[in-house]
């Protein structure tokens, strides 16, 4: 998406008129623009197409962002990321239909599980492998609380002997599903209730970057390759399993393949988290355009030279494969950039462009992070923001003393 100079400068002054008149804050200072933030939901909820839409809480990371996602219309359910952090949320009454979206060797995590019916009756956990079921049976002396389950199925893009997509689940073939299936079923204290196909090789590849066109018309031909091969898949394994067990869901896809997960008719649900905050690396996508809804503020604290501004901190650098796509975003004022030699740093980051000579001490940047969600295991607080004016401060997971 093309953000105009004008809006960035507007952002910039809406930003710091809500700062100025909050008084003094800790820095950085982590901001999400709920107009933006809604809009996201509600074109979430649209490509979604009817089906149900499933918060990606890893996306998120603050409970009063997962509760206000959850209170718009179409979204259902959370996929958390850990098991602790699933059994936080349902104490909490975030939510009761939470799947946890990777498998747990938490053993903690499971006595607390197994020892509790409400929490089992909320909260599905995932499994590829039957190792995962013998954890679950290693801390527990009764099967008298069924444990839920869902089978996270590989939905990555297999060609010439190659494998595109995320490296999650030895579970590929049918026939491996289905006996997986069976083992779940037919042991005691266990319910298998769905199944995950992450095509995370279409959900999260930007397709349309302005400086890589040719890599981009690559990236479509490979995301068009893997929906059609992924939609047989399906196929293949709902015939399989629907003589062995009654699904309650099939959950699919992410913020960036929204639409087209939702078109598989065997999908039942789609997940999202990305999408609402809209970082840095959701800019460029061909099928949908996010709004910005999340940011950080540093403060000038020197000016080394007439051309260069320094803020305080700023190496808030995003996990993956290392490179500058996953560095921060100087955003507002618009024009700035980092610097070849020192990019982001822990305790300082040093800004060049024509706004660096415009800025003096005190003053705040502000910035992207380029993951959704991460922004937030560096703040105690989020402060909501409604035109120019902070509506409220709530804490992140981070605020609440959790560390998942």
């Amino acid at each position: 998406m093309a953000h105009s100079a004008v809006d960035r400068n507007q952002l910039w002054l809406r930003l710091n008129k809500a700062v100025r008149a909050a008084g003094p804050l800790s820095t950085p200072v982590c901001v999400v623009d709920l107009d933006a933030f809604e809009a996201n939901a509600r074109d979430l909820v649209r490509r979604a197409a009817g089906k149900p839409v499933r918060v990606a809480s890893k996306s998120l990371r603050v409970p009063a962002l997962i509760r206000l996602a959850l209170r718009v219309p179409g979204f259902r359910g959370v996929l958390a990321y850990t098991l602790a952090e699933a059994l936080w949320l349902h104490d909490r009454g975030v939510s009761d239909d939470l799947l946890v979206a990777y498998p747990t060797t938490d053993r903690a995590a499971l006595e607390q599980l197994v020892l509790s019916p409400s929490a089992a009756a909320a909260v599905t956990v995932m499994v590829d492998s039957p190792a995962h079921l013998d954890l679950v049976d290693s801390v527990r002396s009764s099967t008298a609380v069924p444990v839920r389950v869902a089978l996270d199925i590989d939905a990555g893009l297999r060609m010439g002997g190659q494998q595109v997509g995320p490296k999650r689940s030895p579970l590929y073939d049918t026939q491996d599903v289905l006996e997986l299936a069976r083992e779940v079923r037919d042991r005691p204290g266990f319910r298998l209730v769905g199944v995950m196909t992450y095509e995370g090789q279409v959900a999260g590849v930007p397709d349309e970057v302005p400086d890589r066109r040719a890599r981009s018309l690559v990236v479509r031909r490979m995301k068009a390759a893997s929906m059609s091969q992924l939609r047989v898949r399906r196929q293949e394994i709902a015939d399989a399993l629907a003589g062995e067990v009654e699904l309650e869901f099939w959950n699919a896809g992410g913020s960036g393949s929204v639409a087209e997960s939702a078109a598989d008719p065997n999908v039942t649900e789609v997940a999202a988290g990305s999408g609402l905050l809209a970082p840095a690396l959701f800019d460029h996508y061909q099928s949908f355009r996010p709004h910005p809804a999340a940011y950080f503020g540093l403060p000038v604290t020197r000016r080394p030279s007439a051309q260069v501004a320094t803020v305080h901190g700023g190496g808030l650098v995003a996990s993956g494969p290392a490179g500058a796509d996953r560095l921060p975003v100087p955003w507002a004022p618009p024009g700035l950039h980092l610097t070849g030699l020192e990019g982001a740093g822990e305790v300082q980051t040093p800004l060049t462009g024509h706004p660096a000579g415009l800025l003096a001490v005190g003053d705040l940047v502000w910035f992207r992070h380029a993951k959704s969600g991460e922004l937030f295991e560096h703040a105690n607080l989020a402060h909501l923001l409604r035109a120019d004016t902070f509506t409220d401060s709530v804490p992140t997971y981070r605020g609440l003393g959790q560390v998942f």
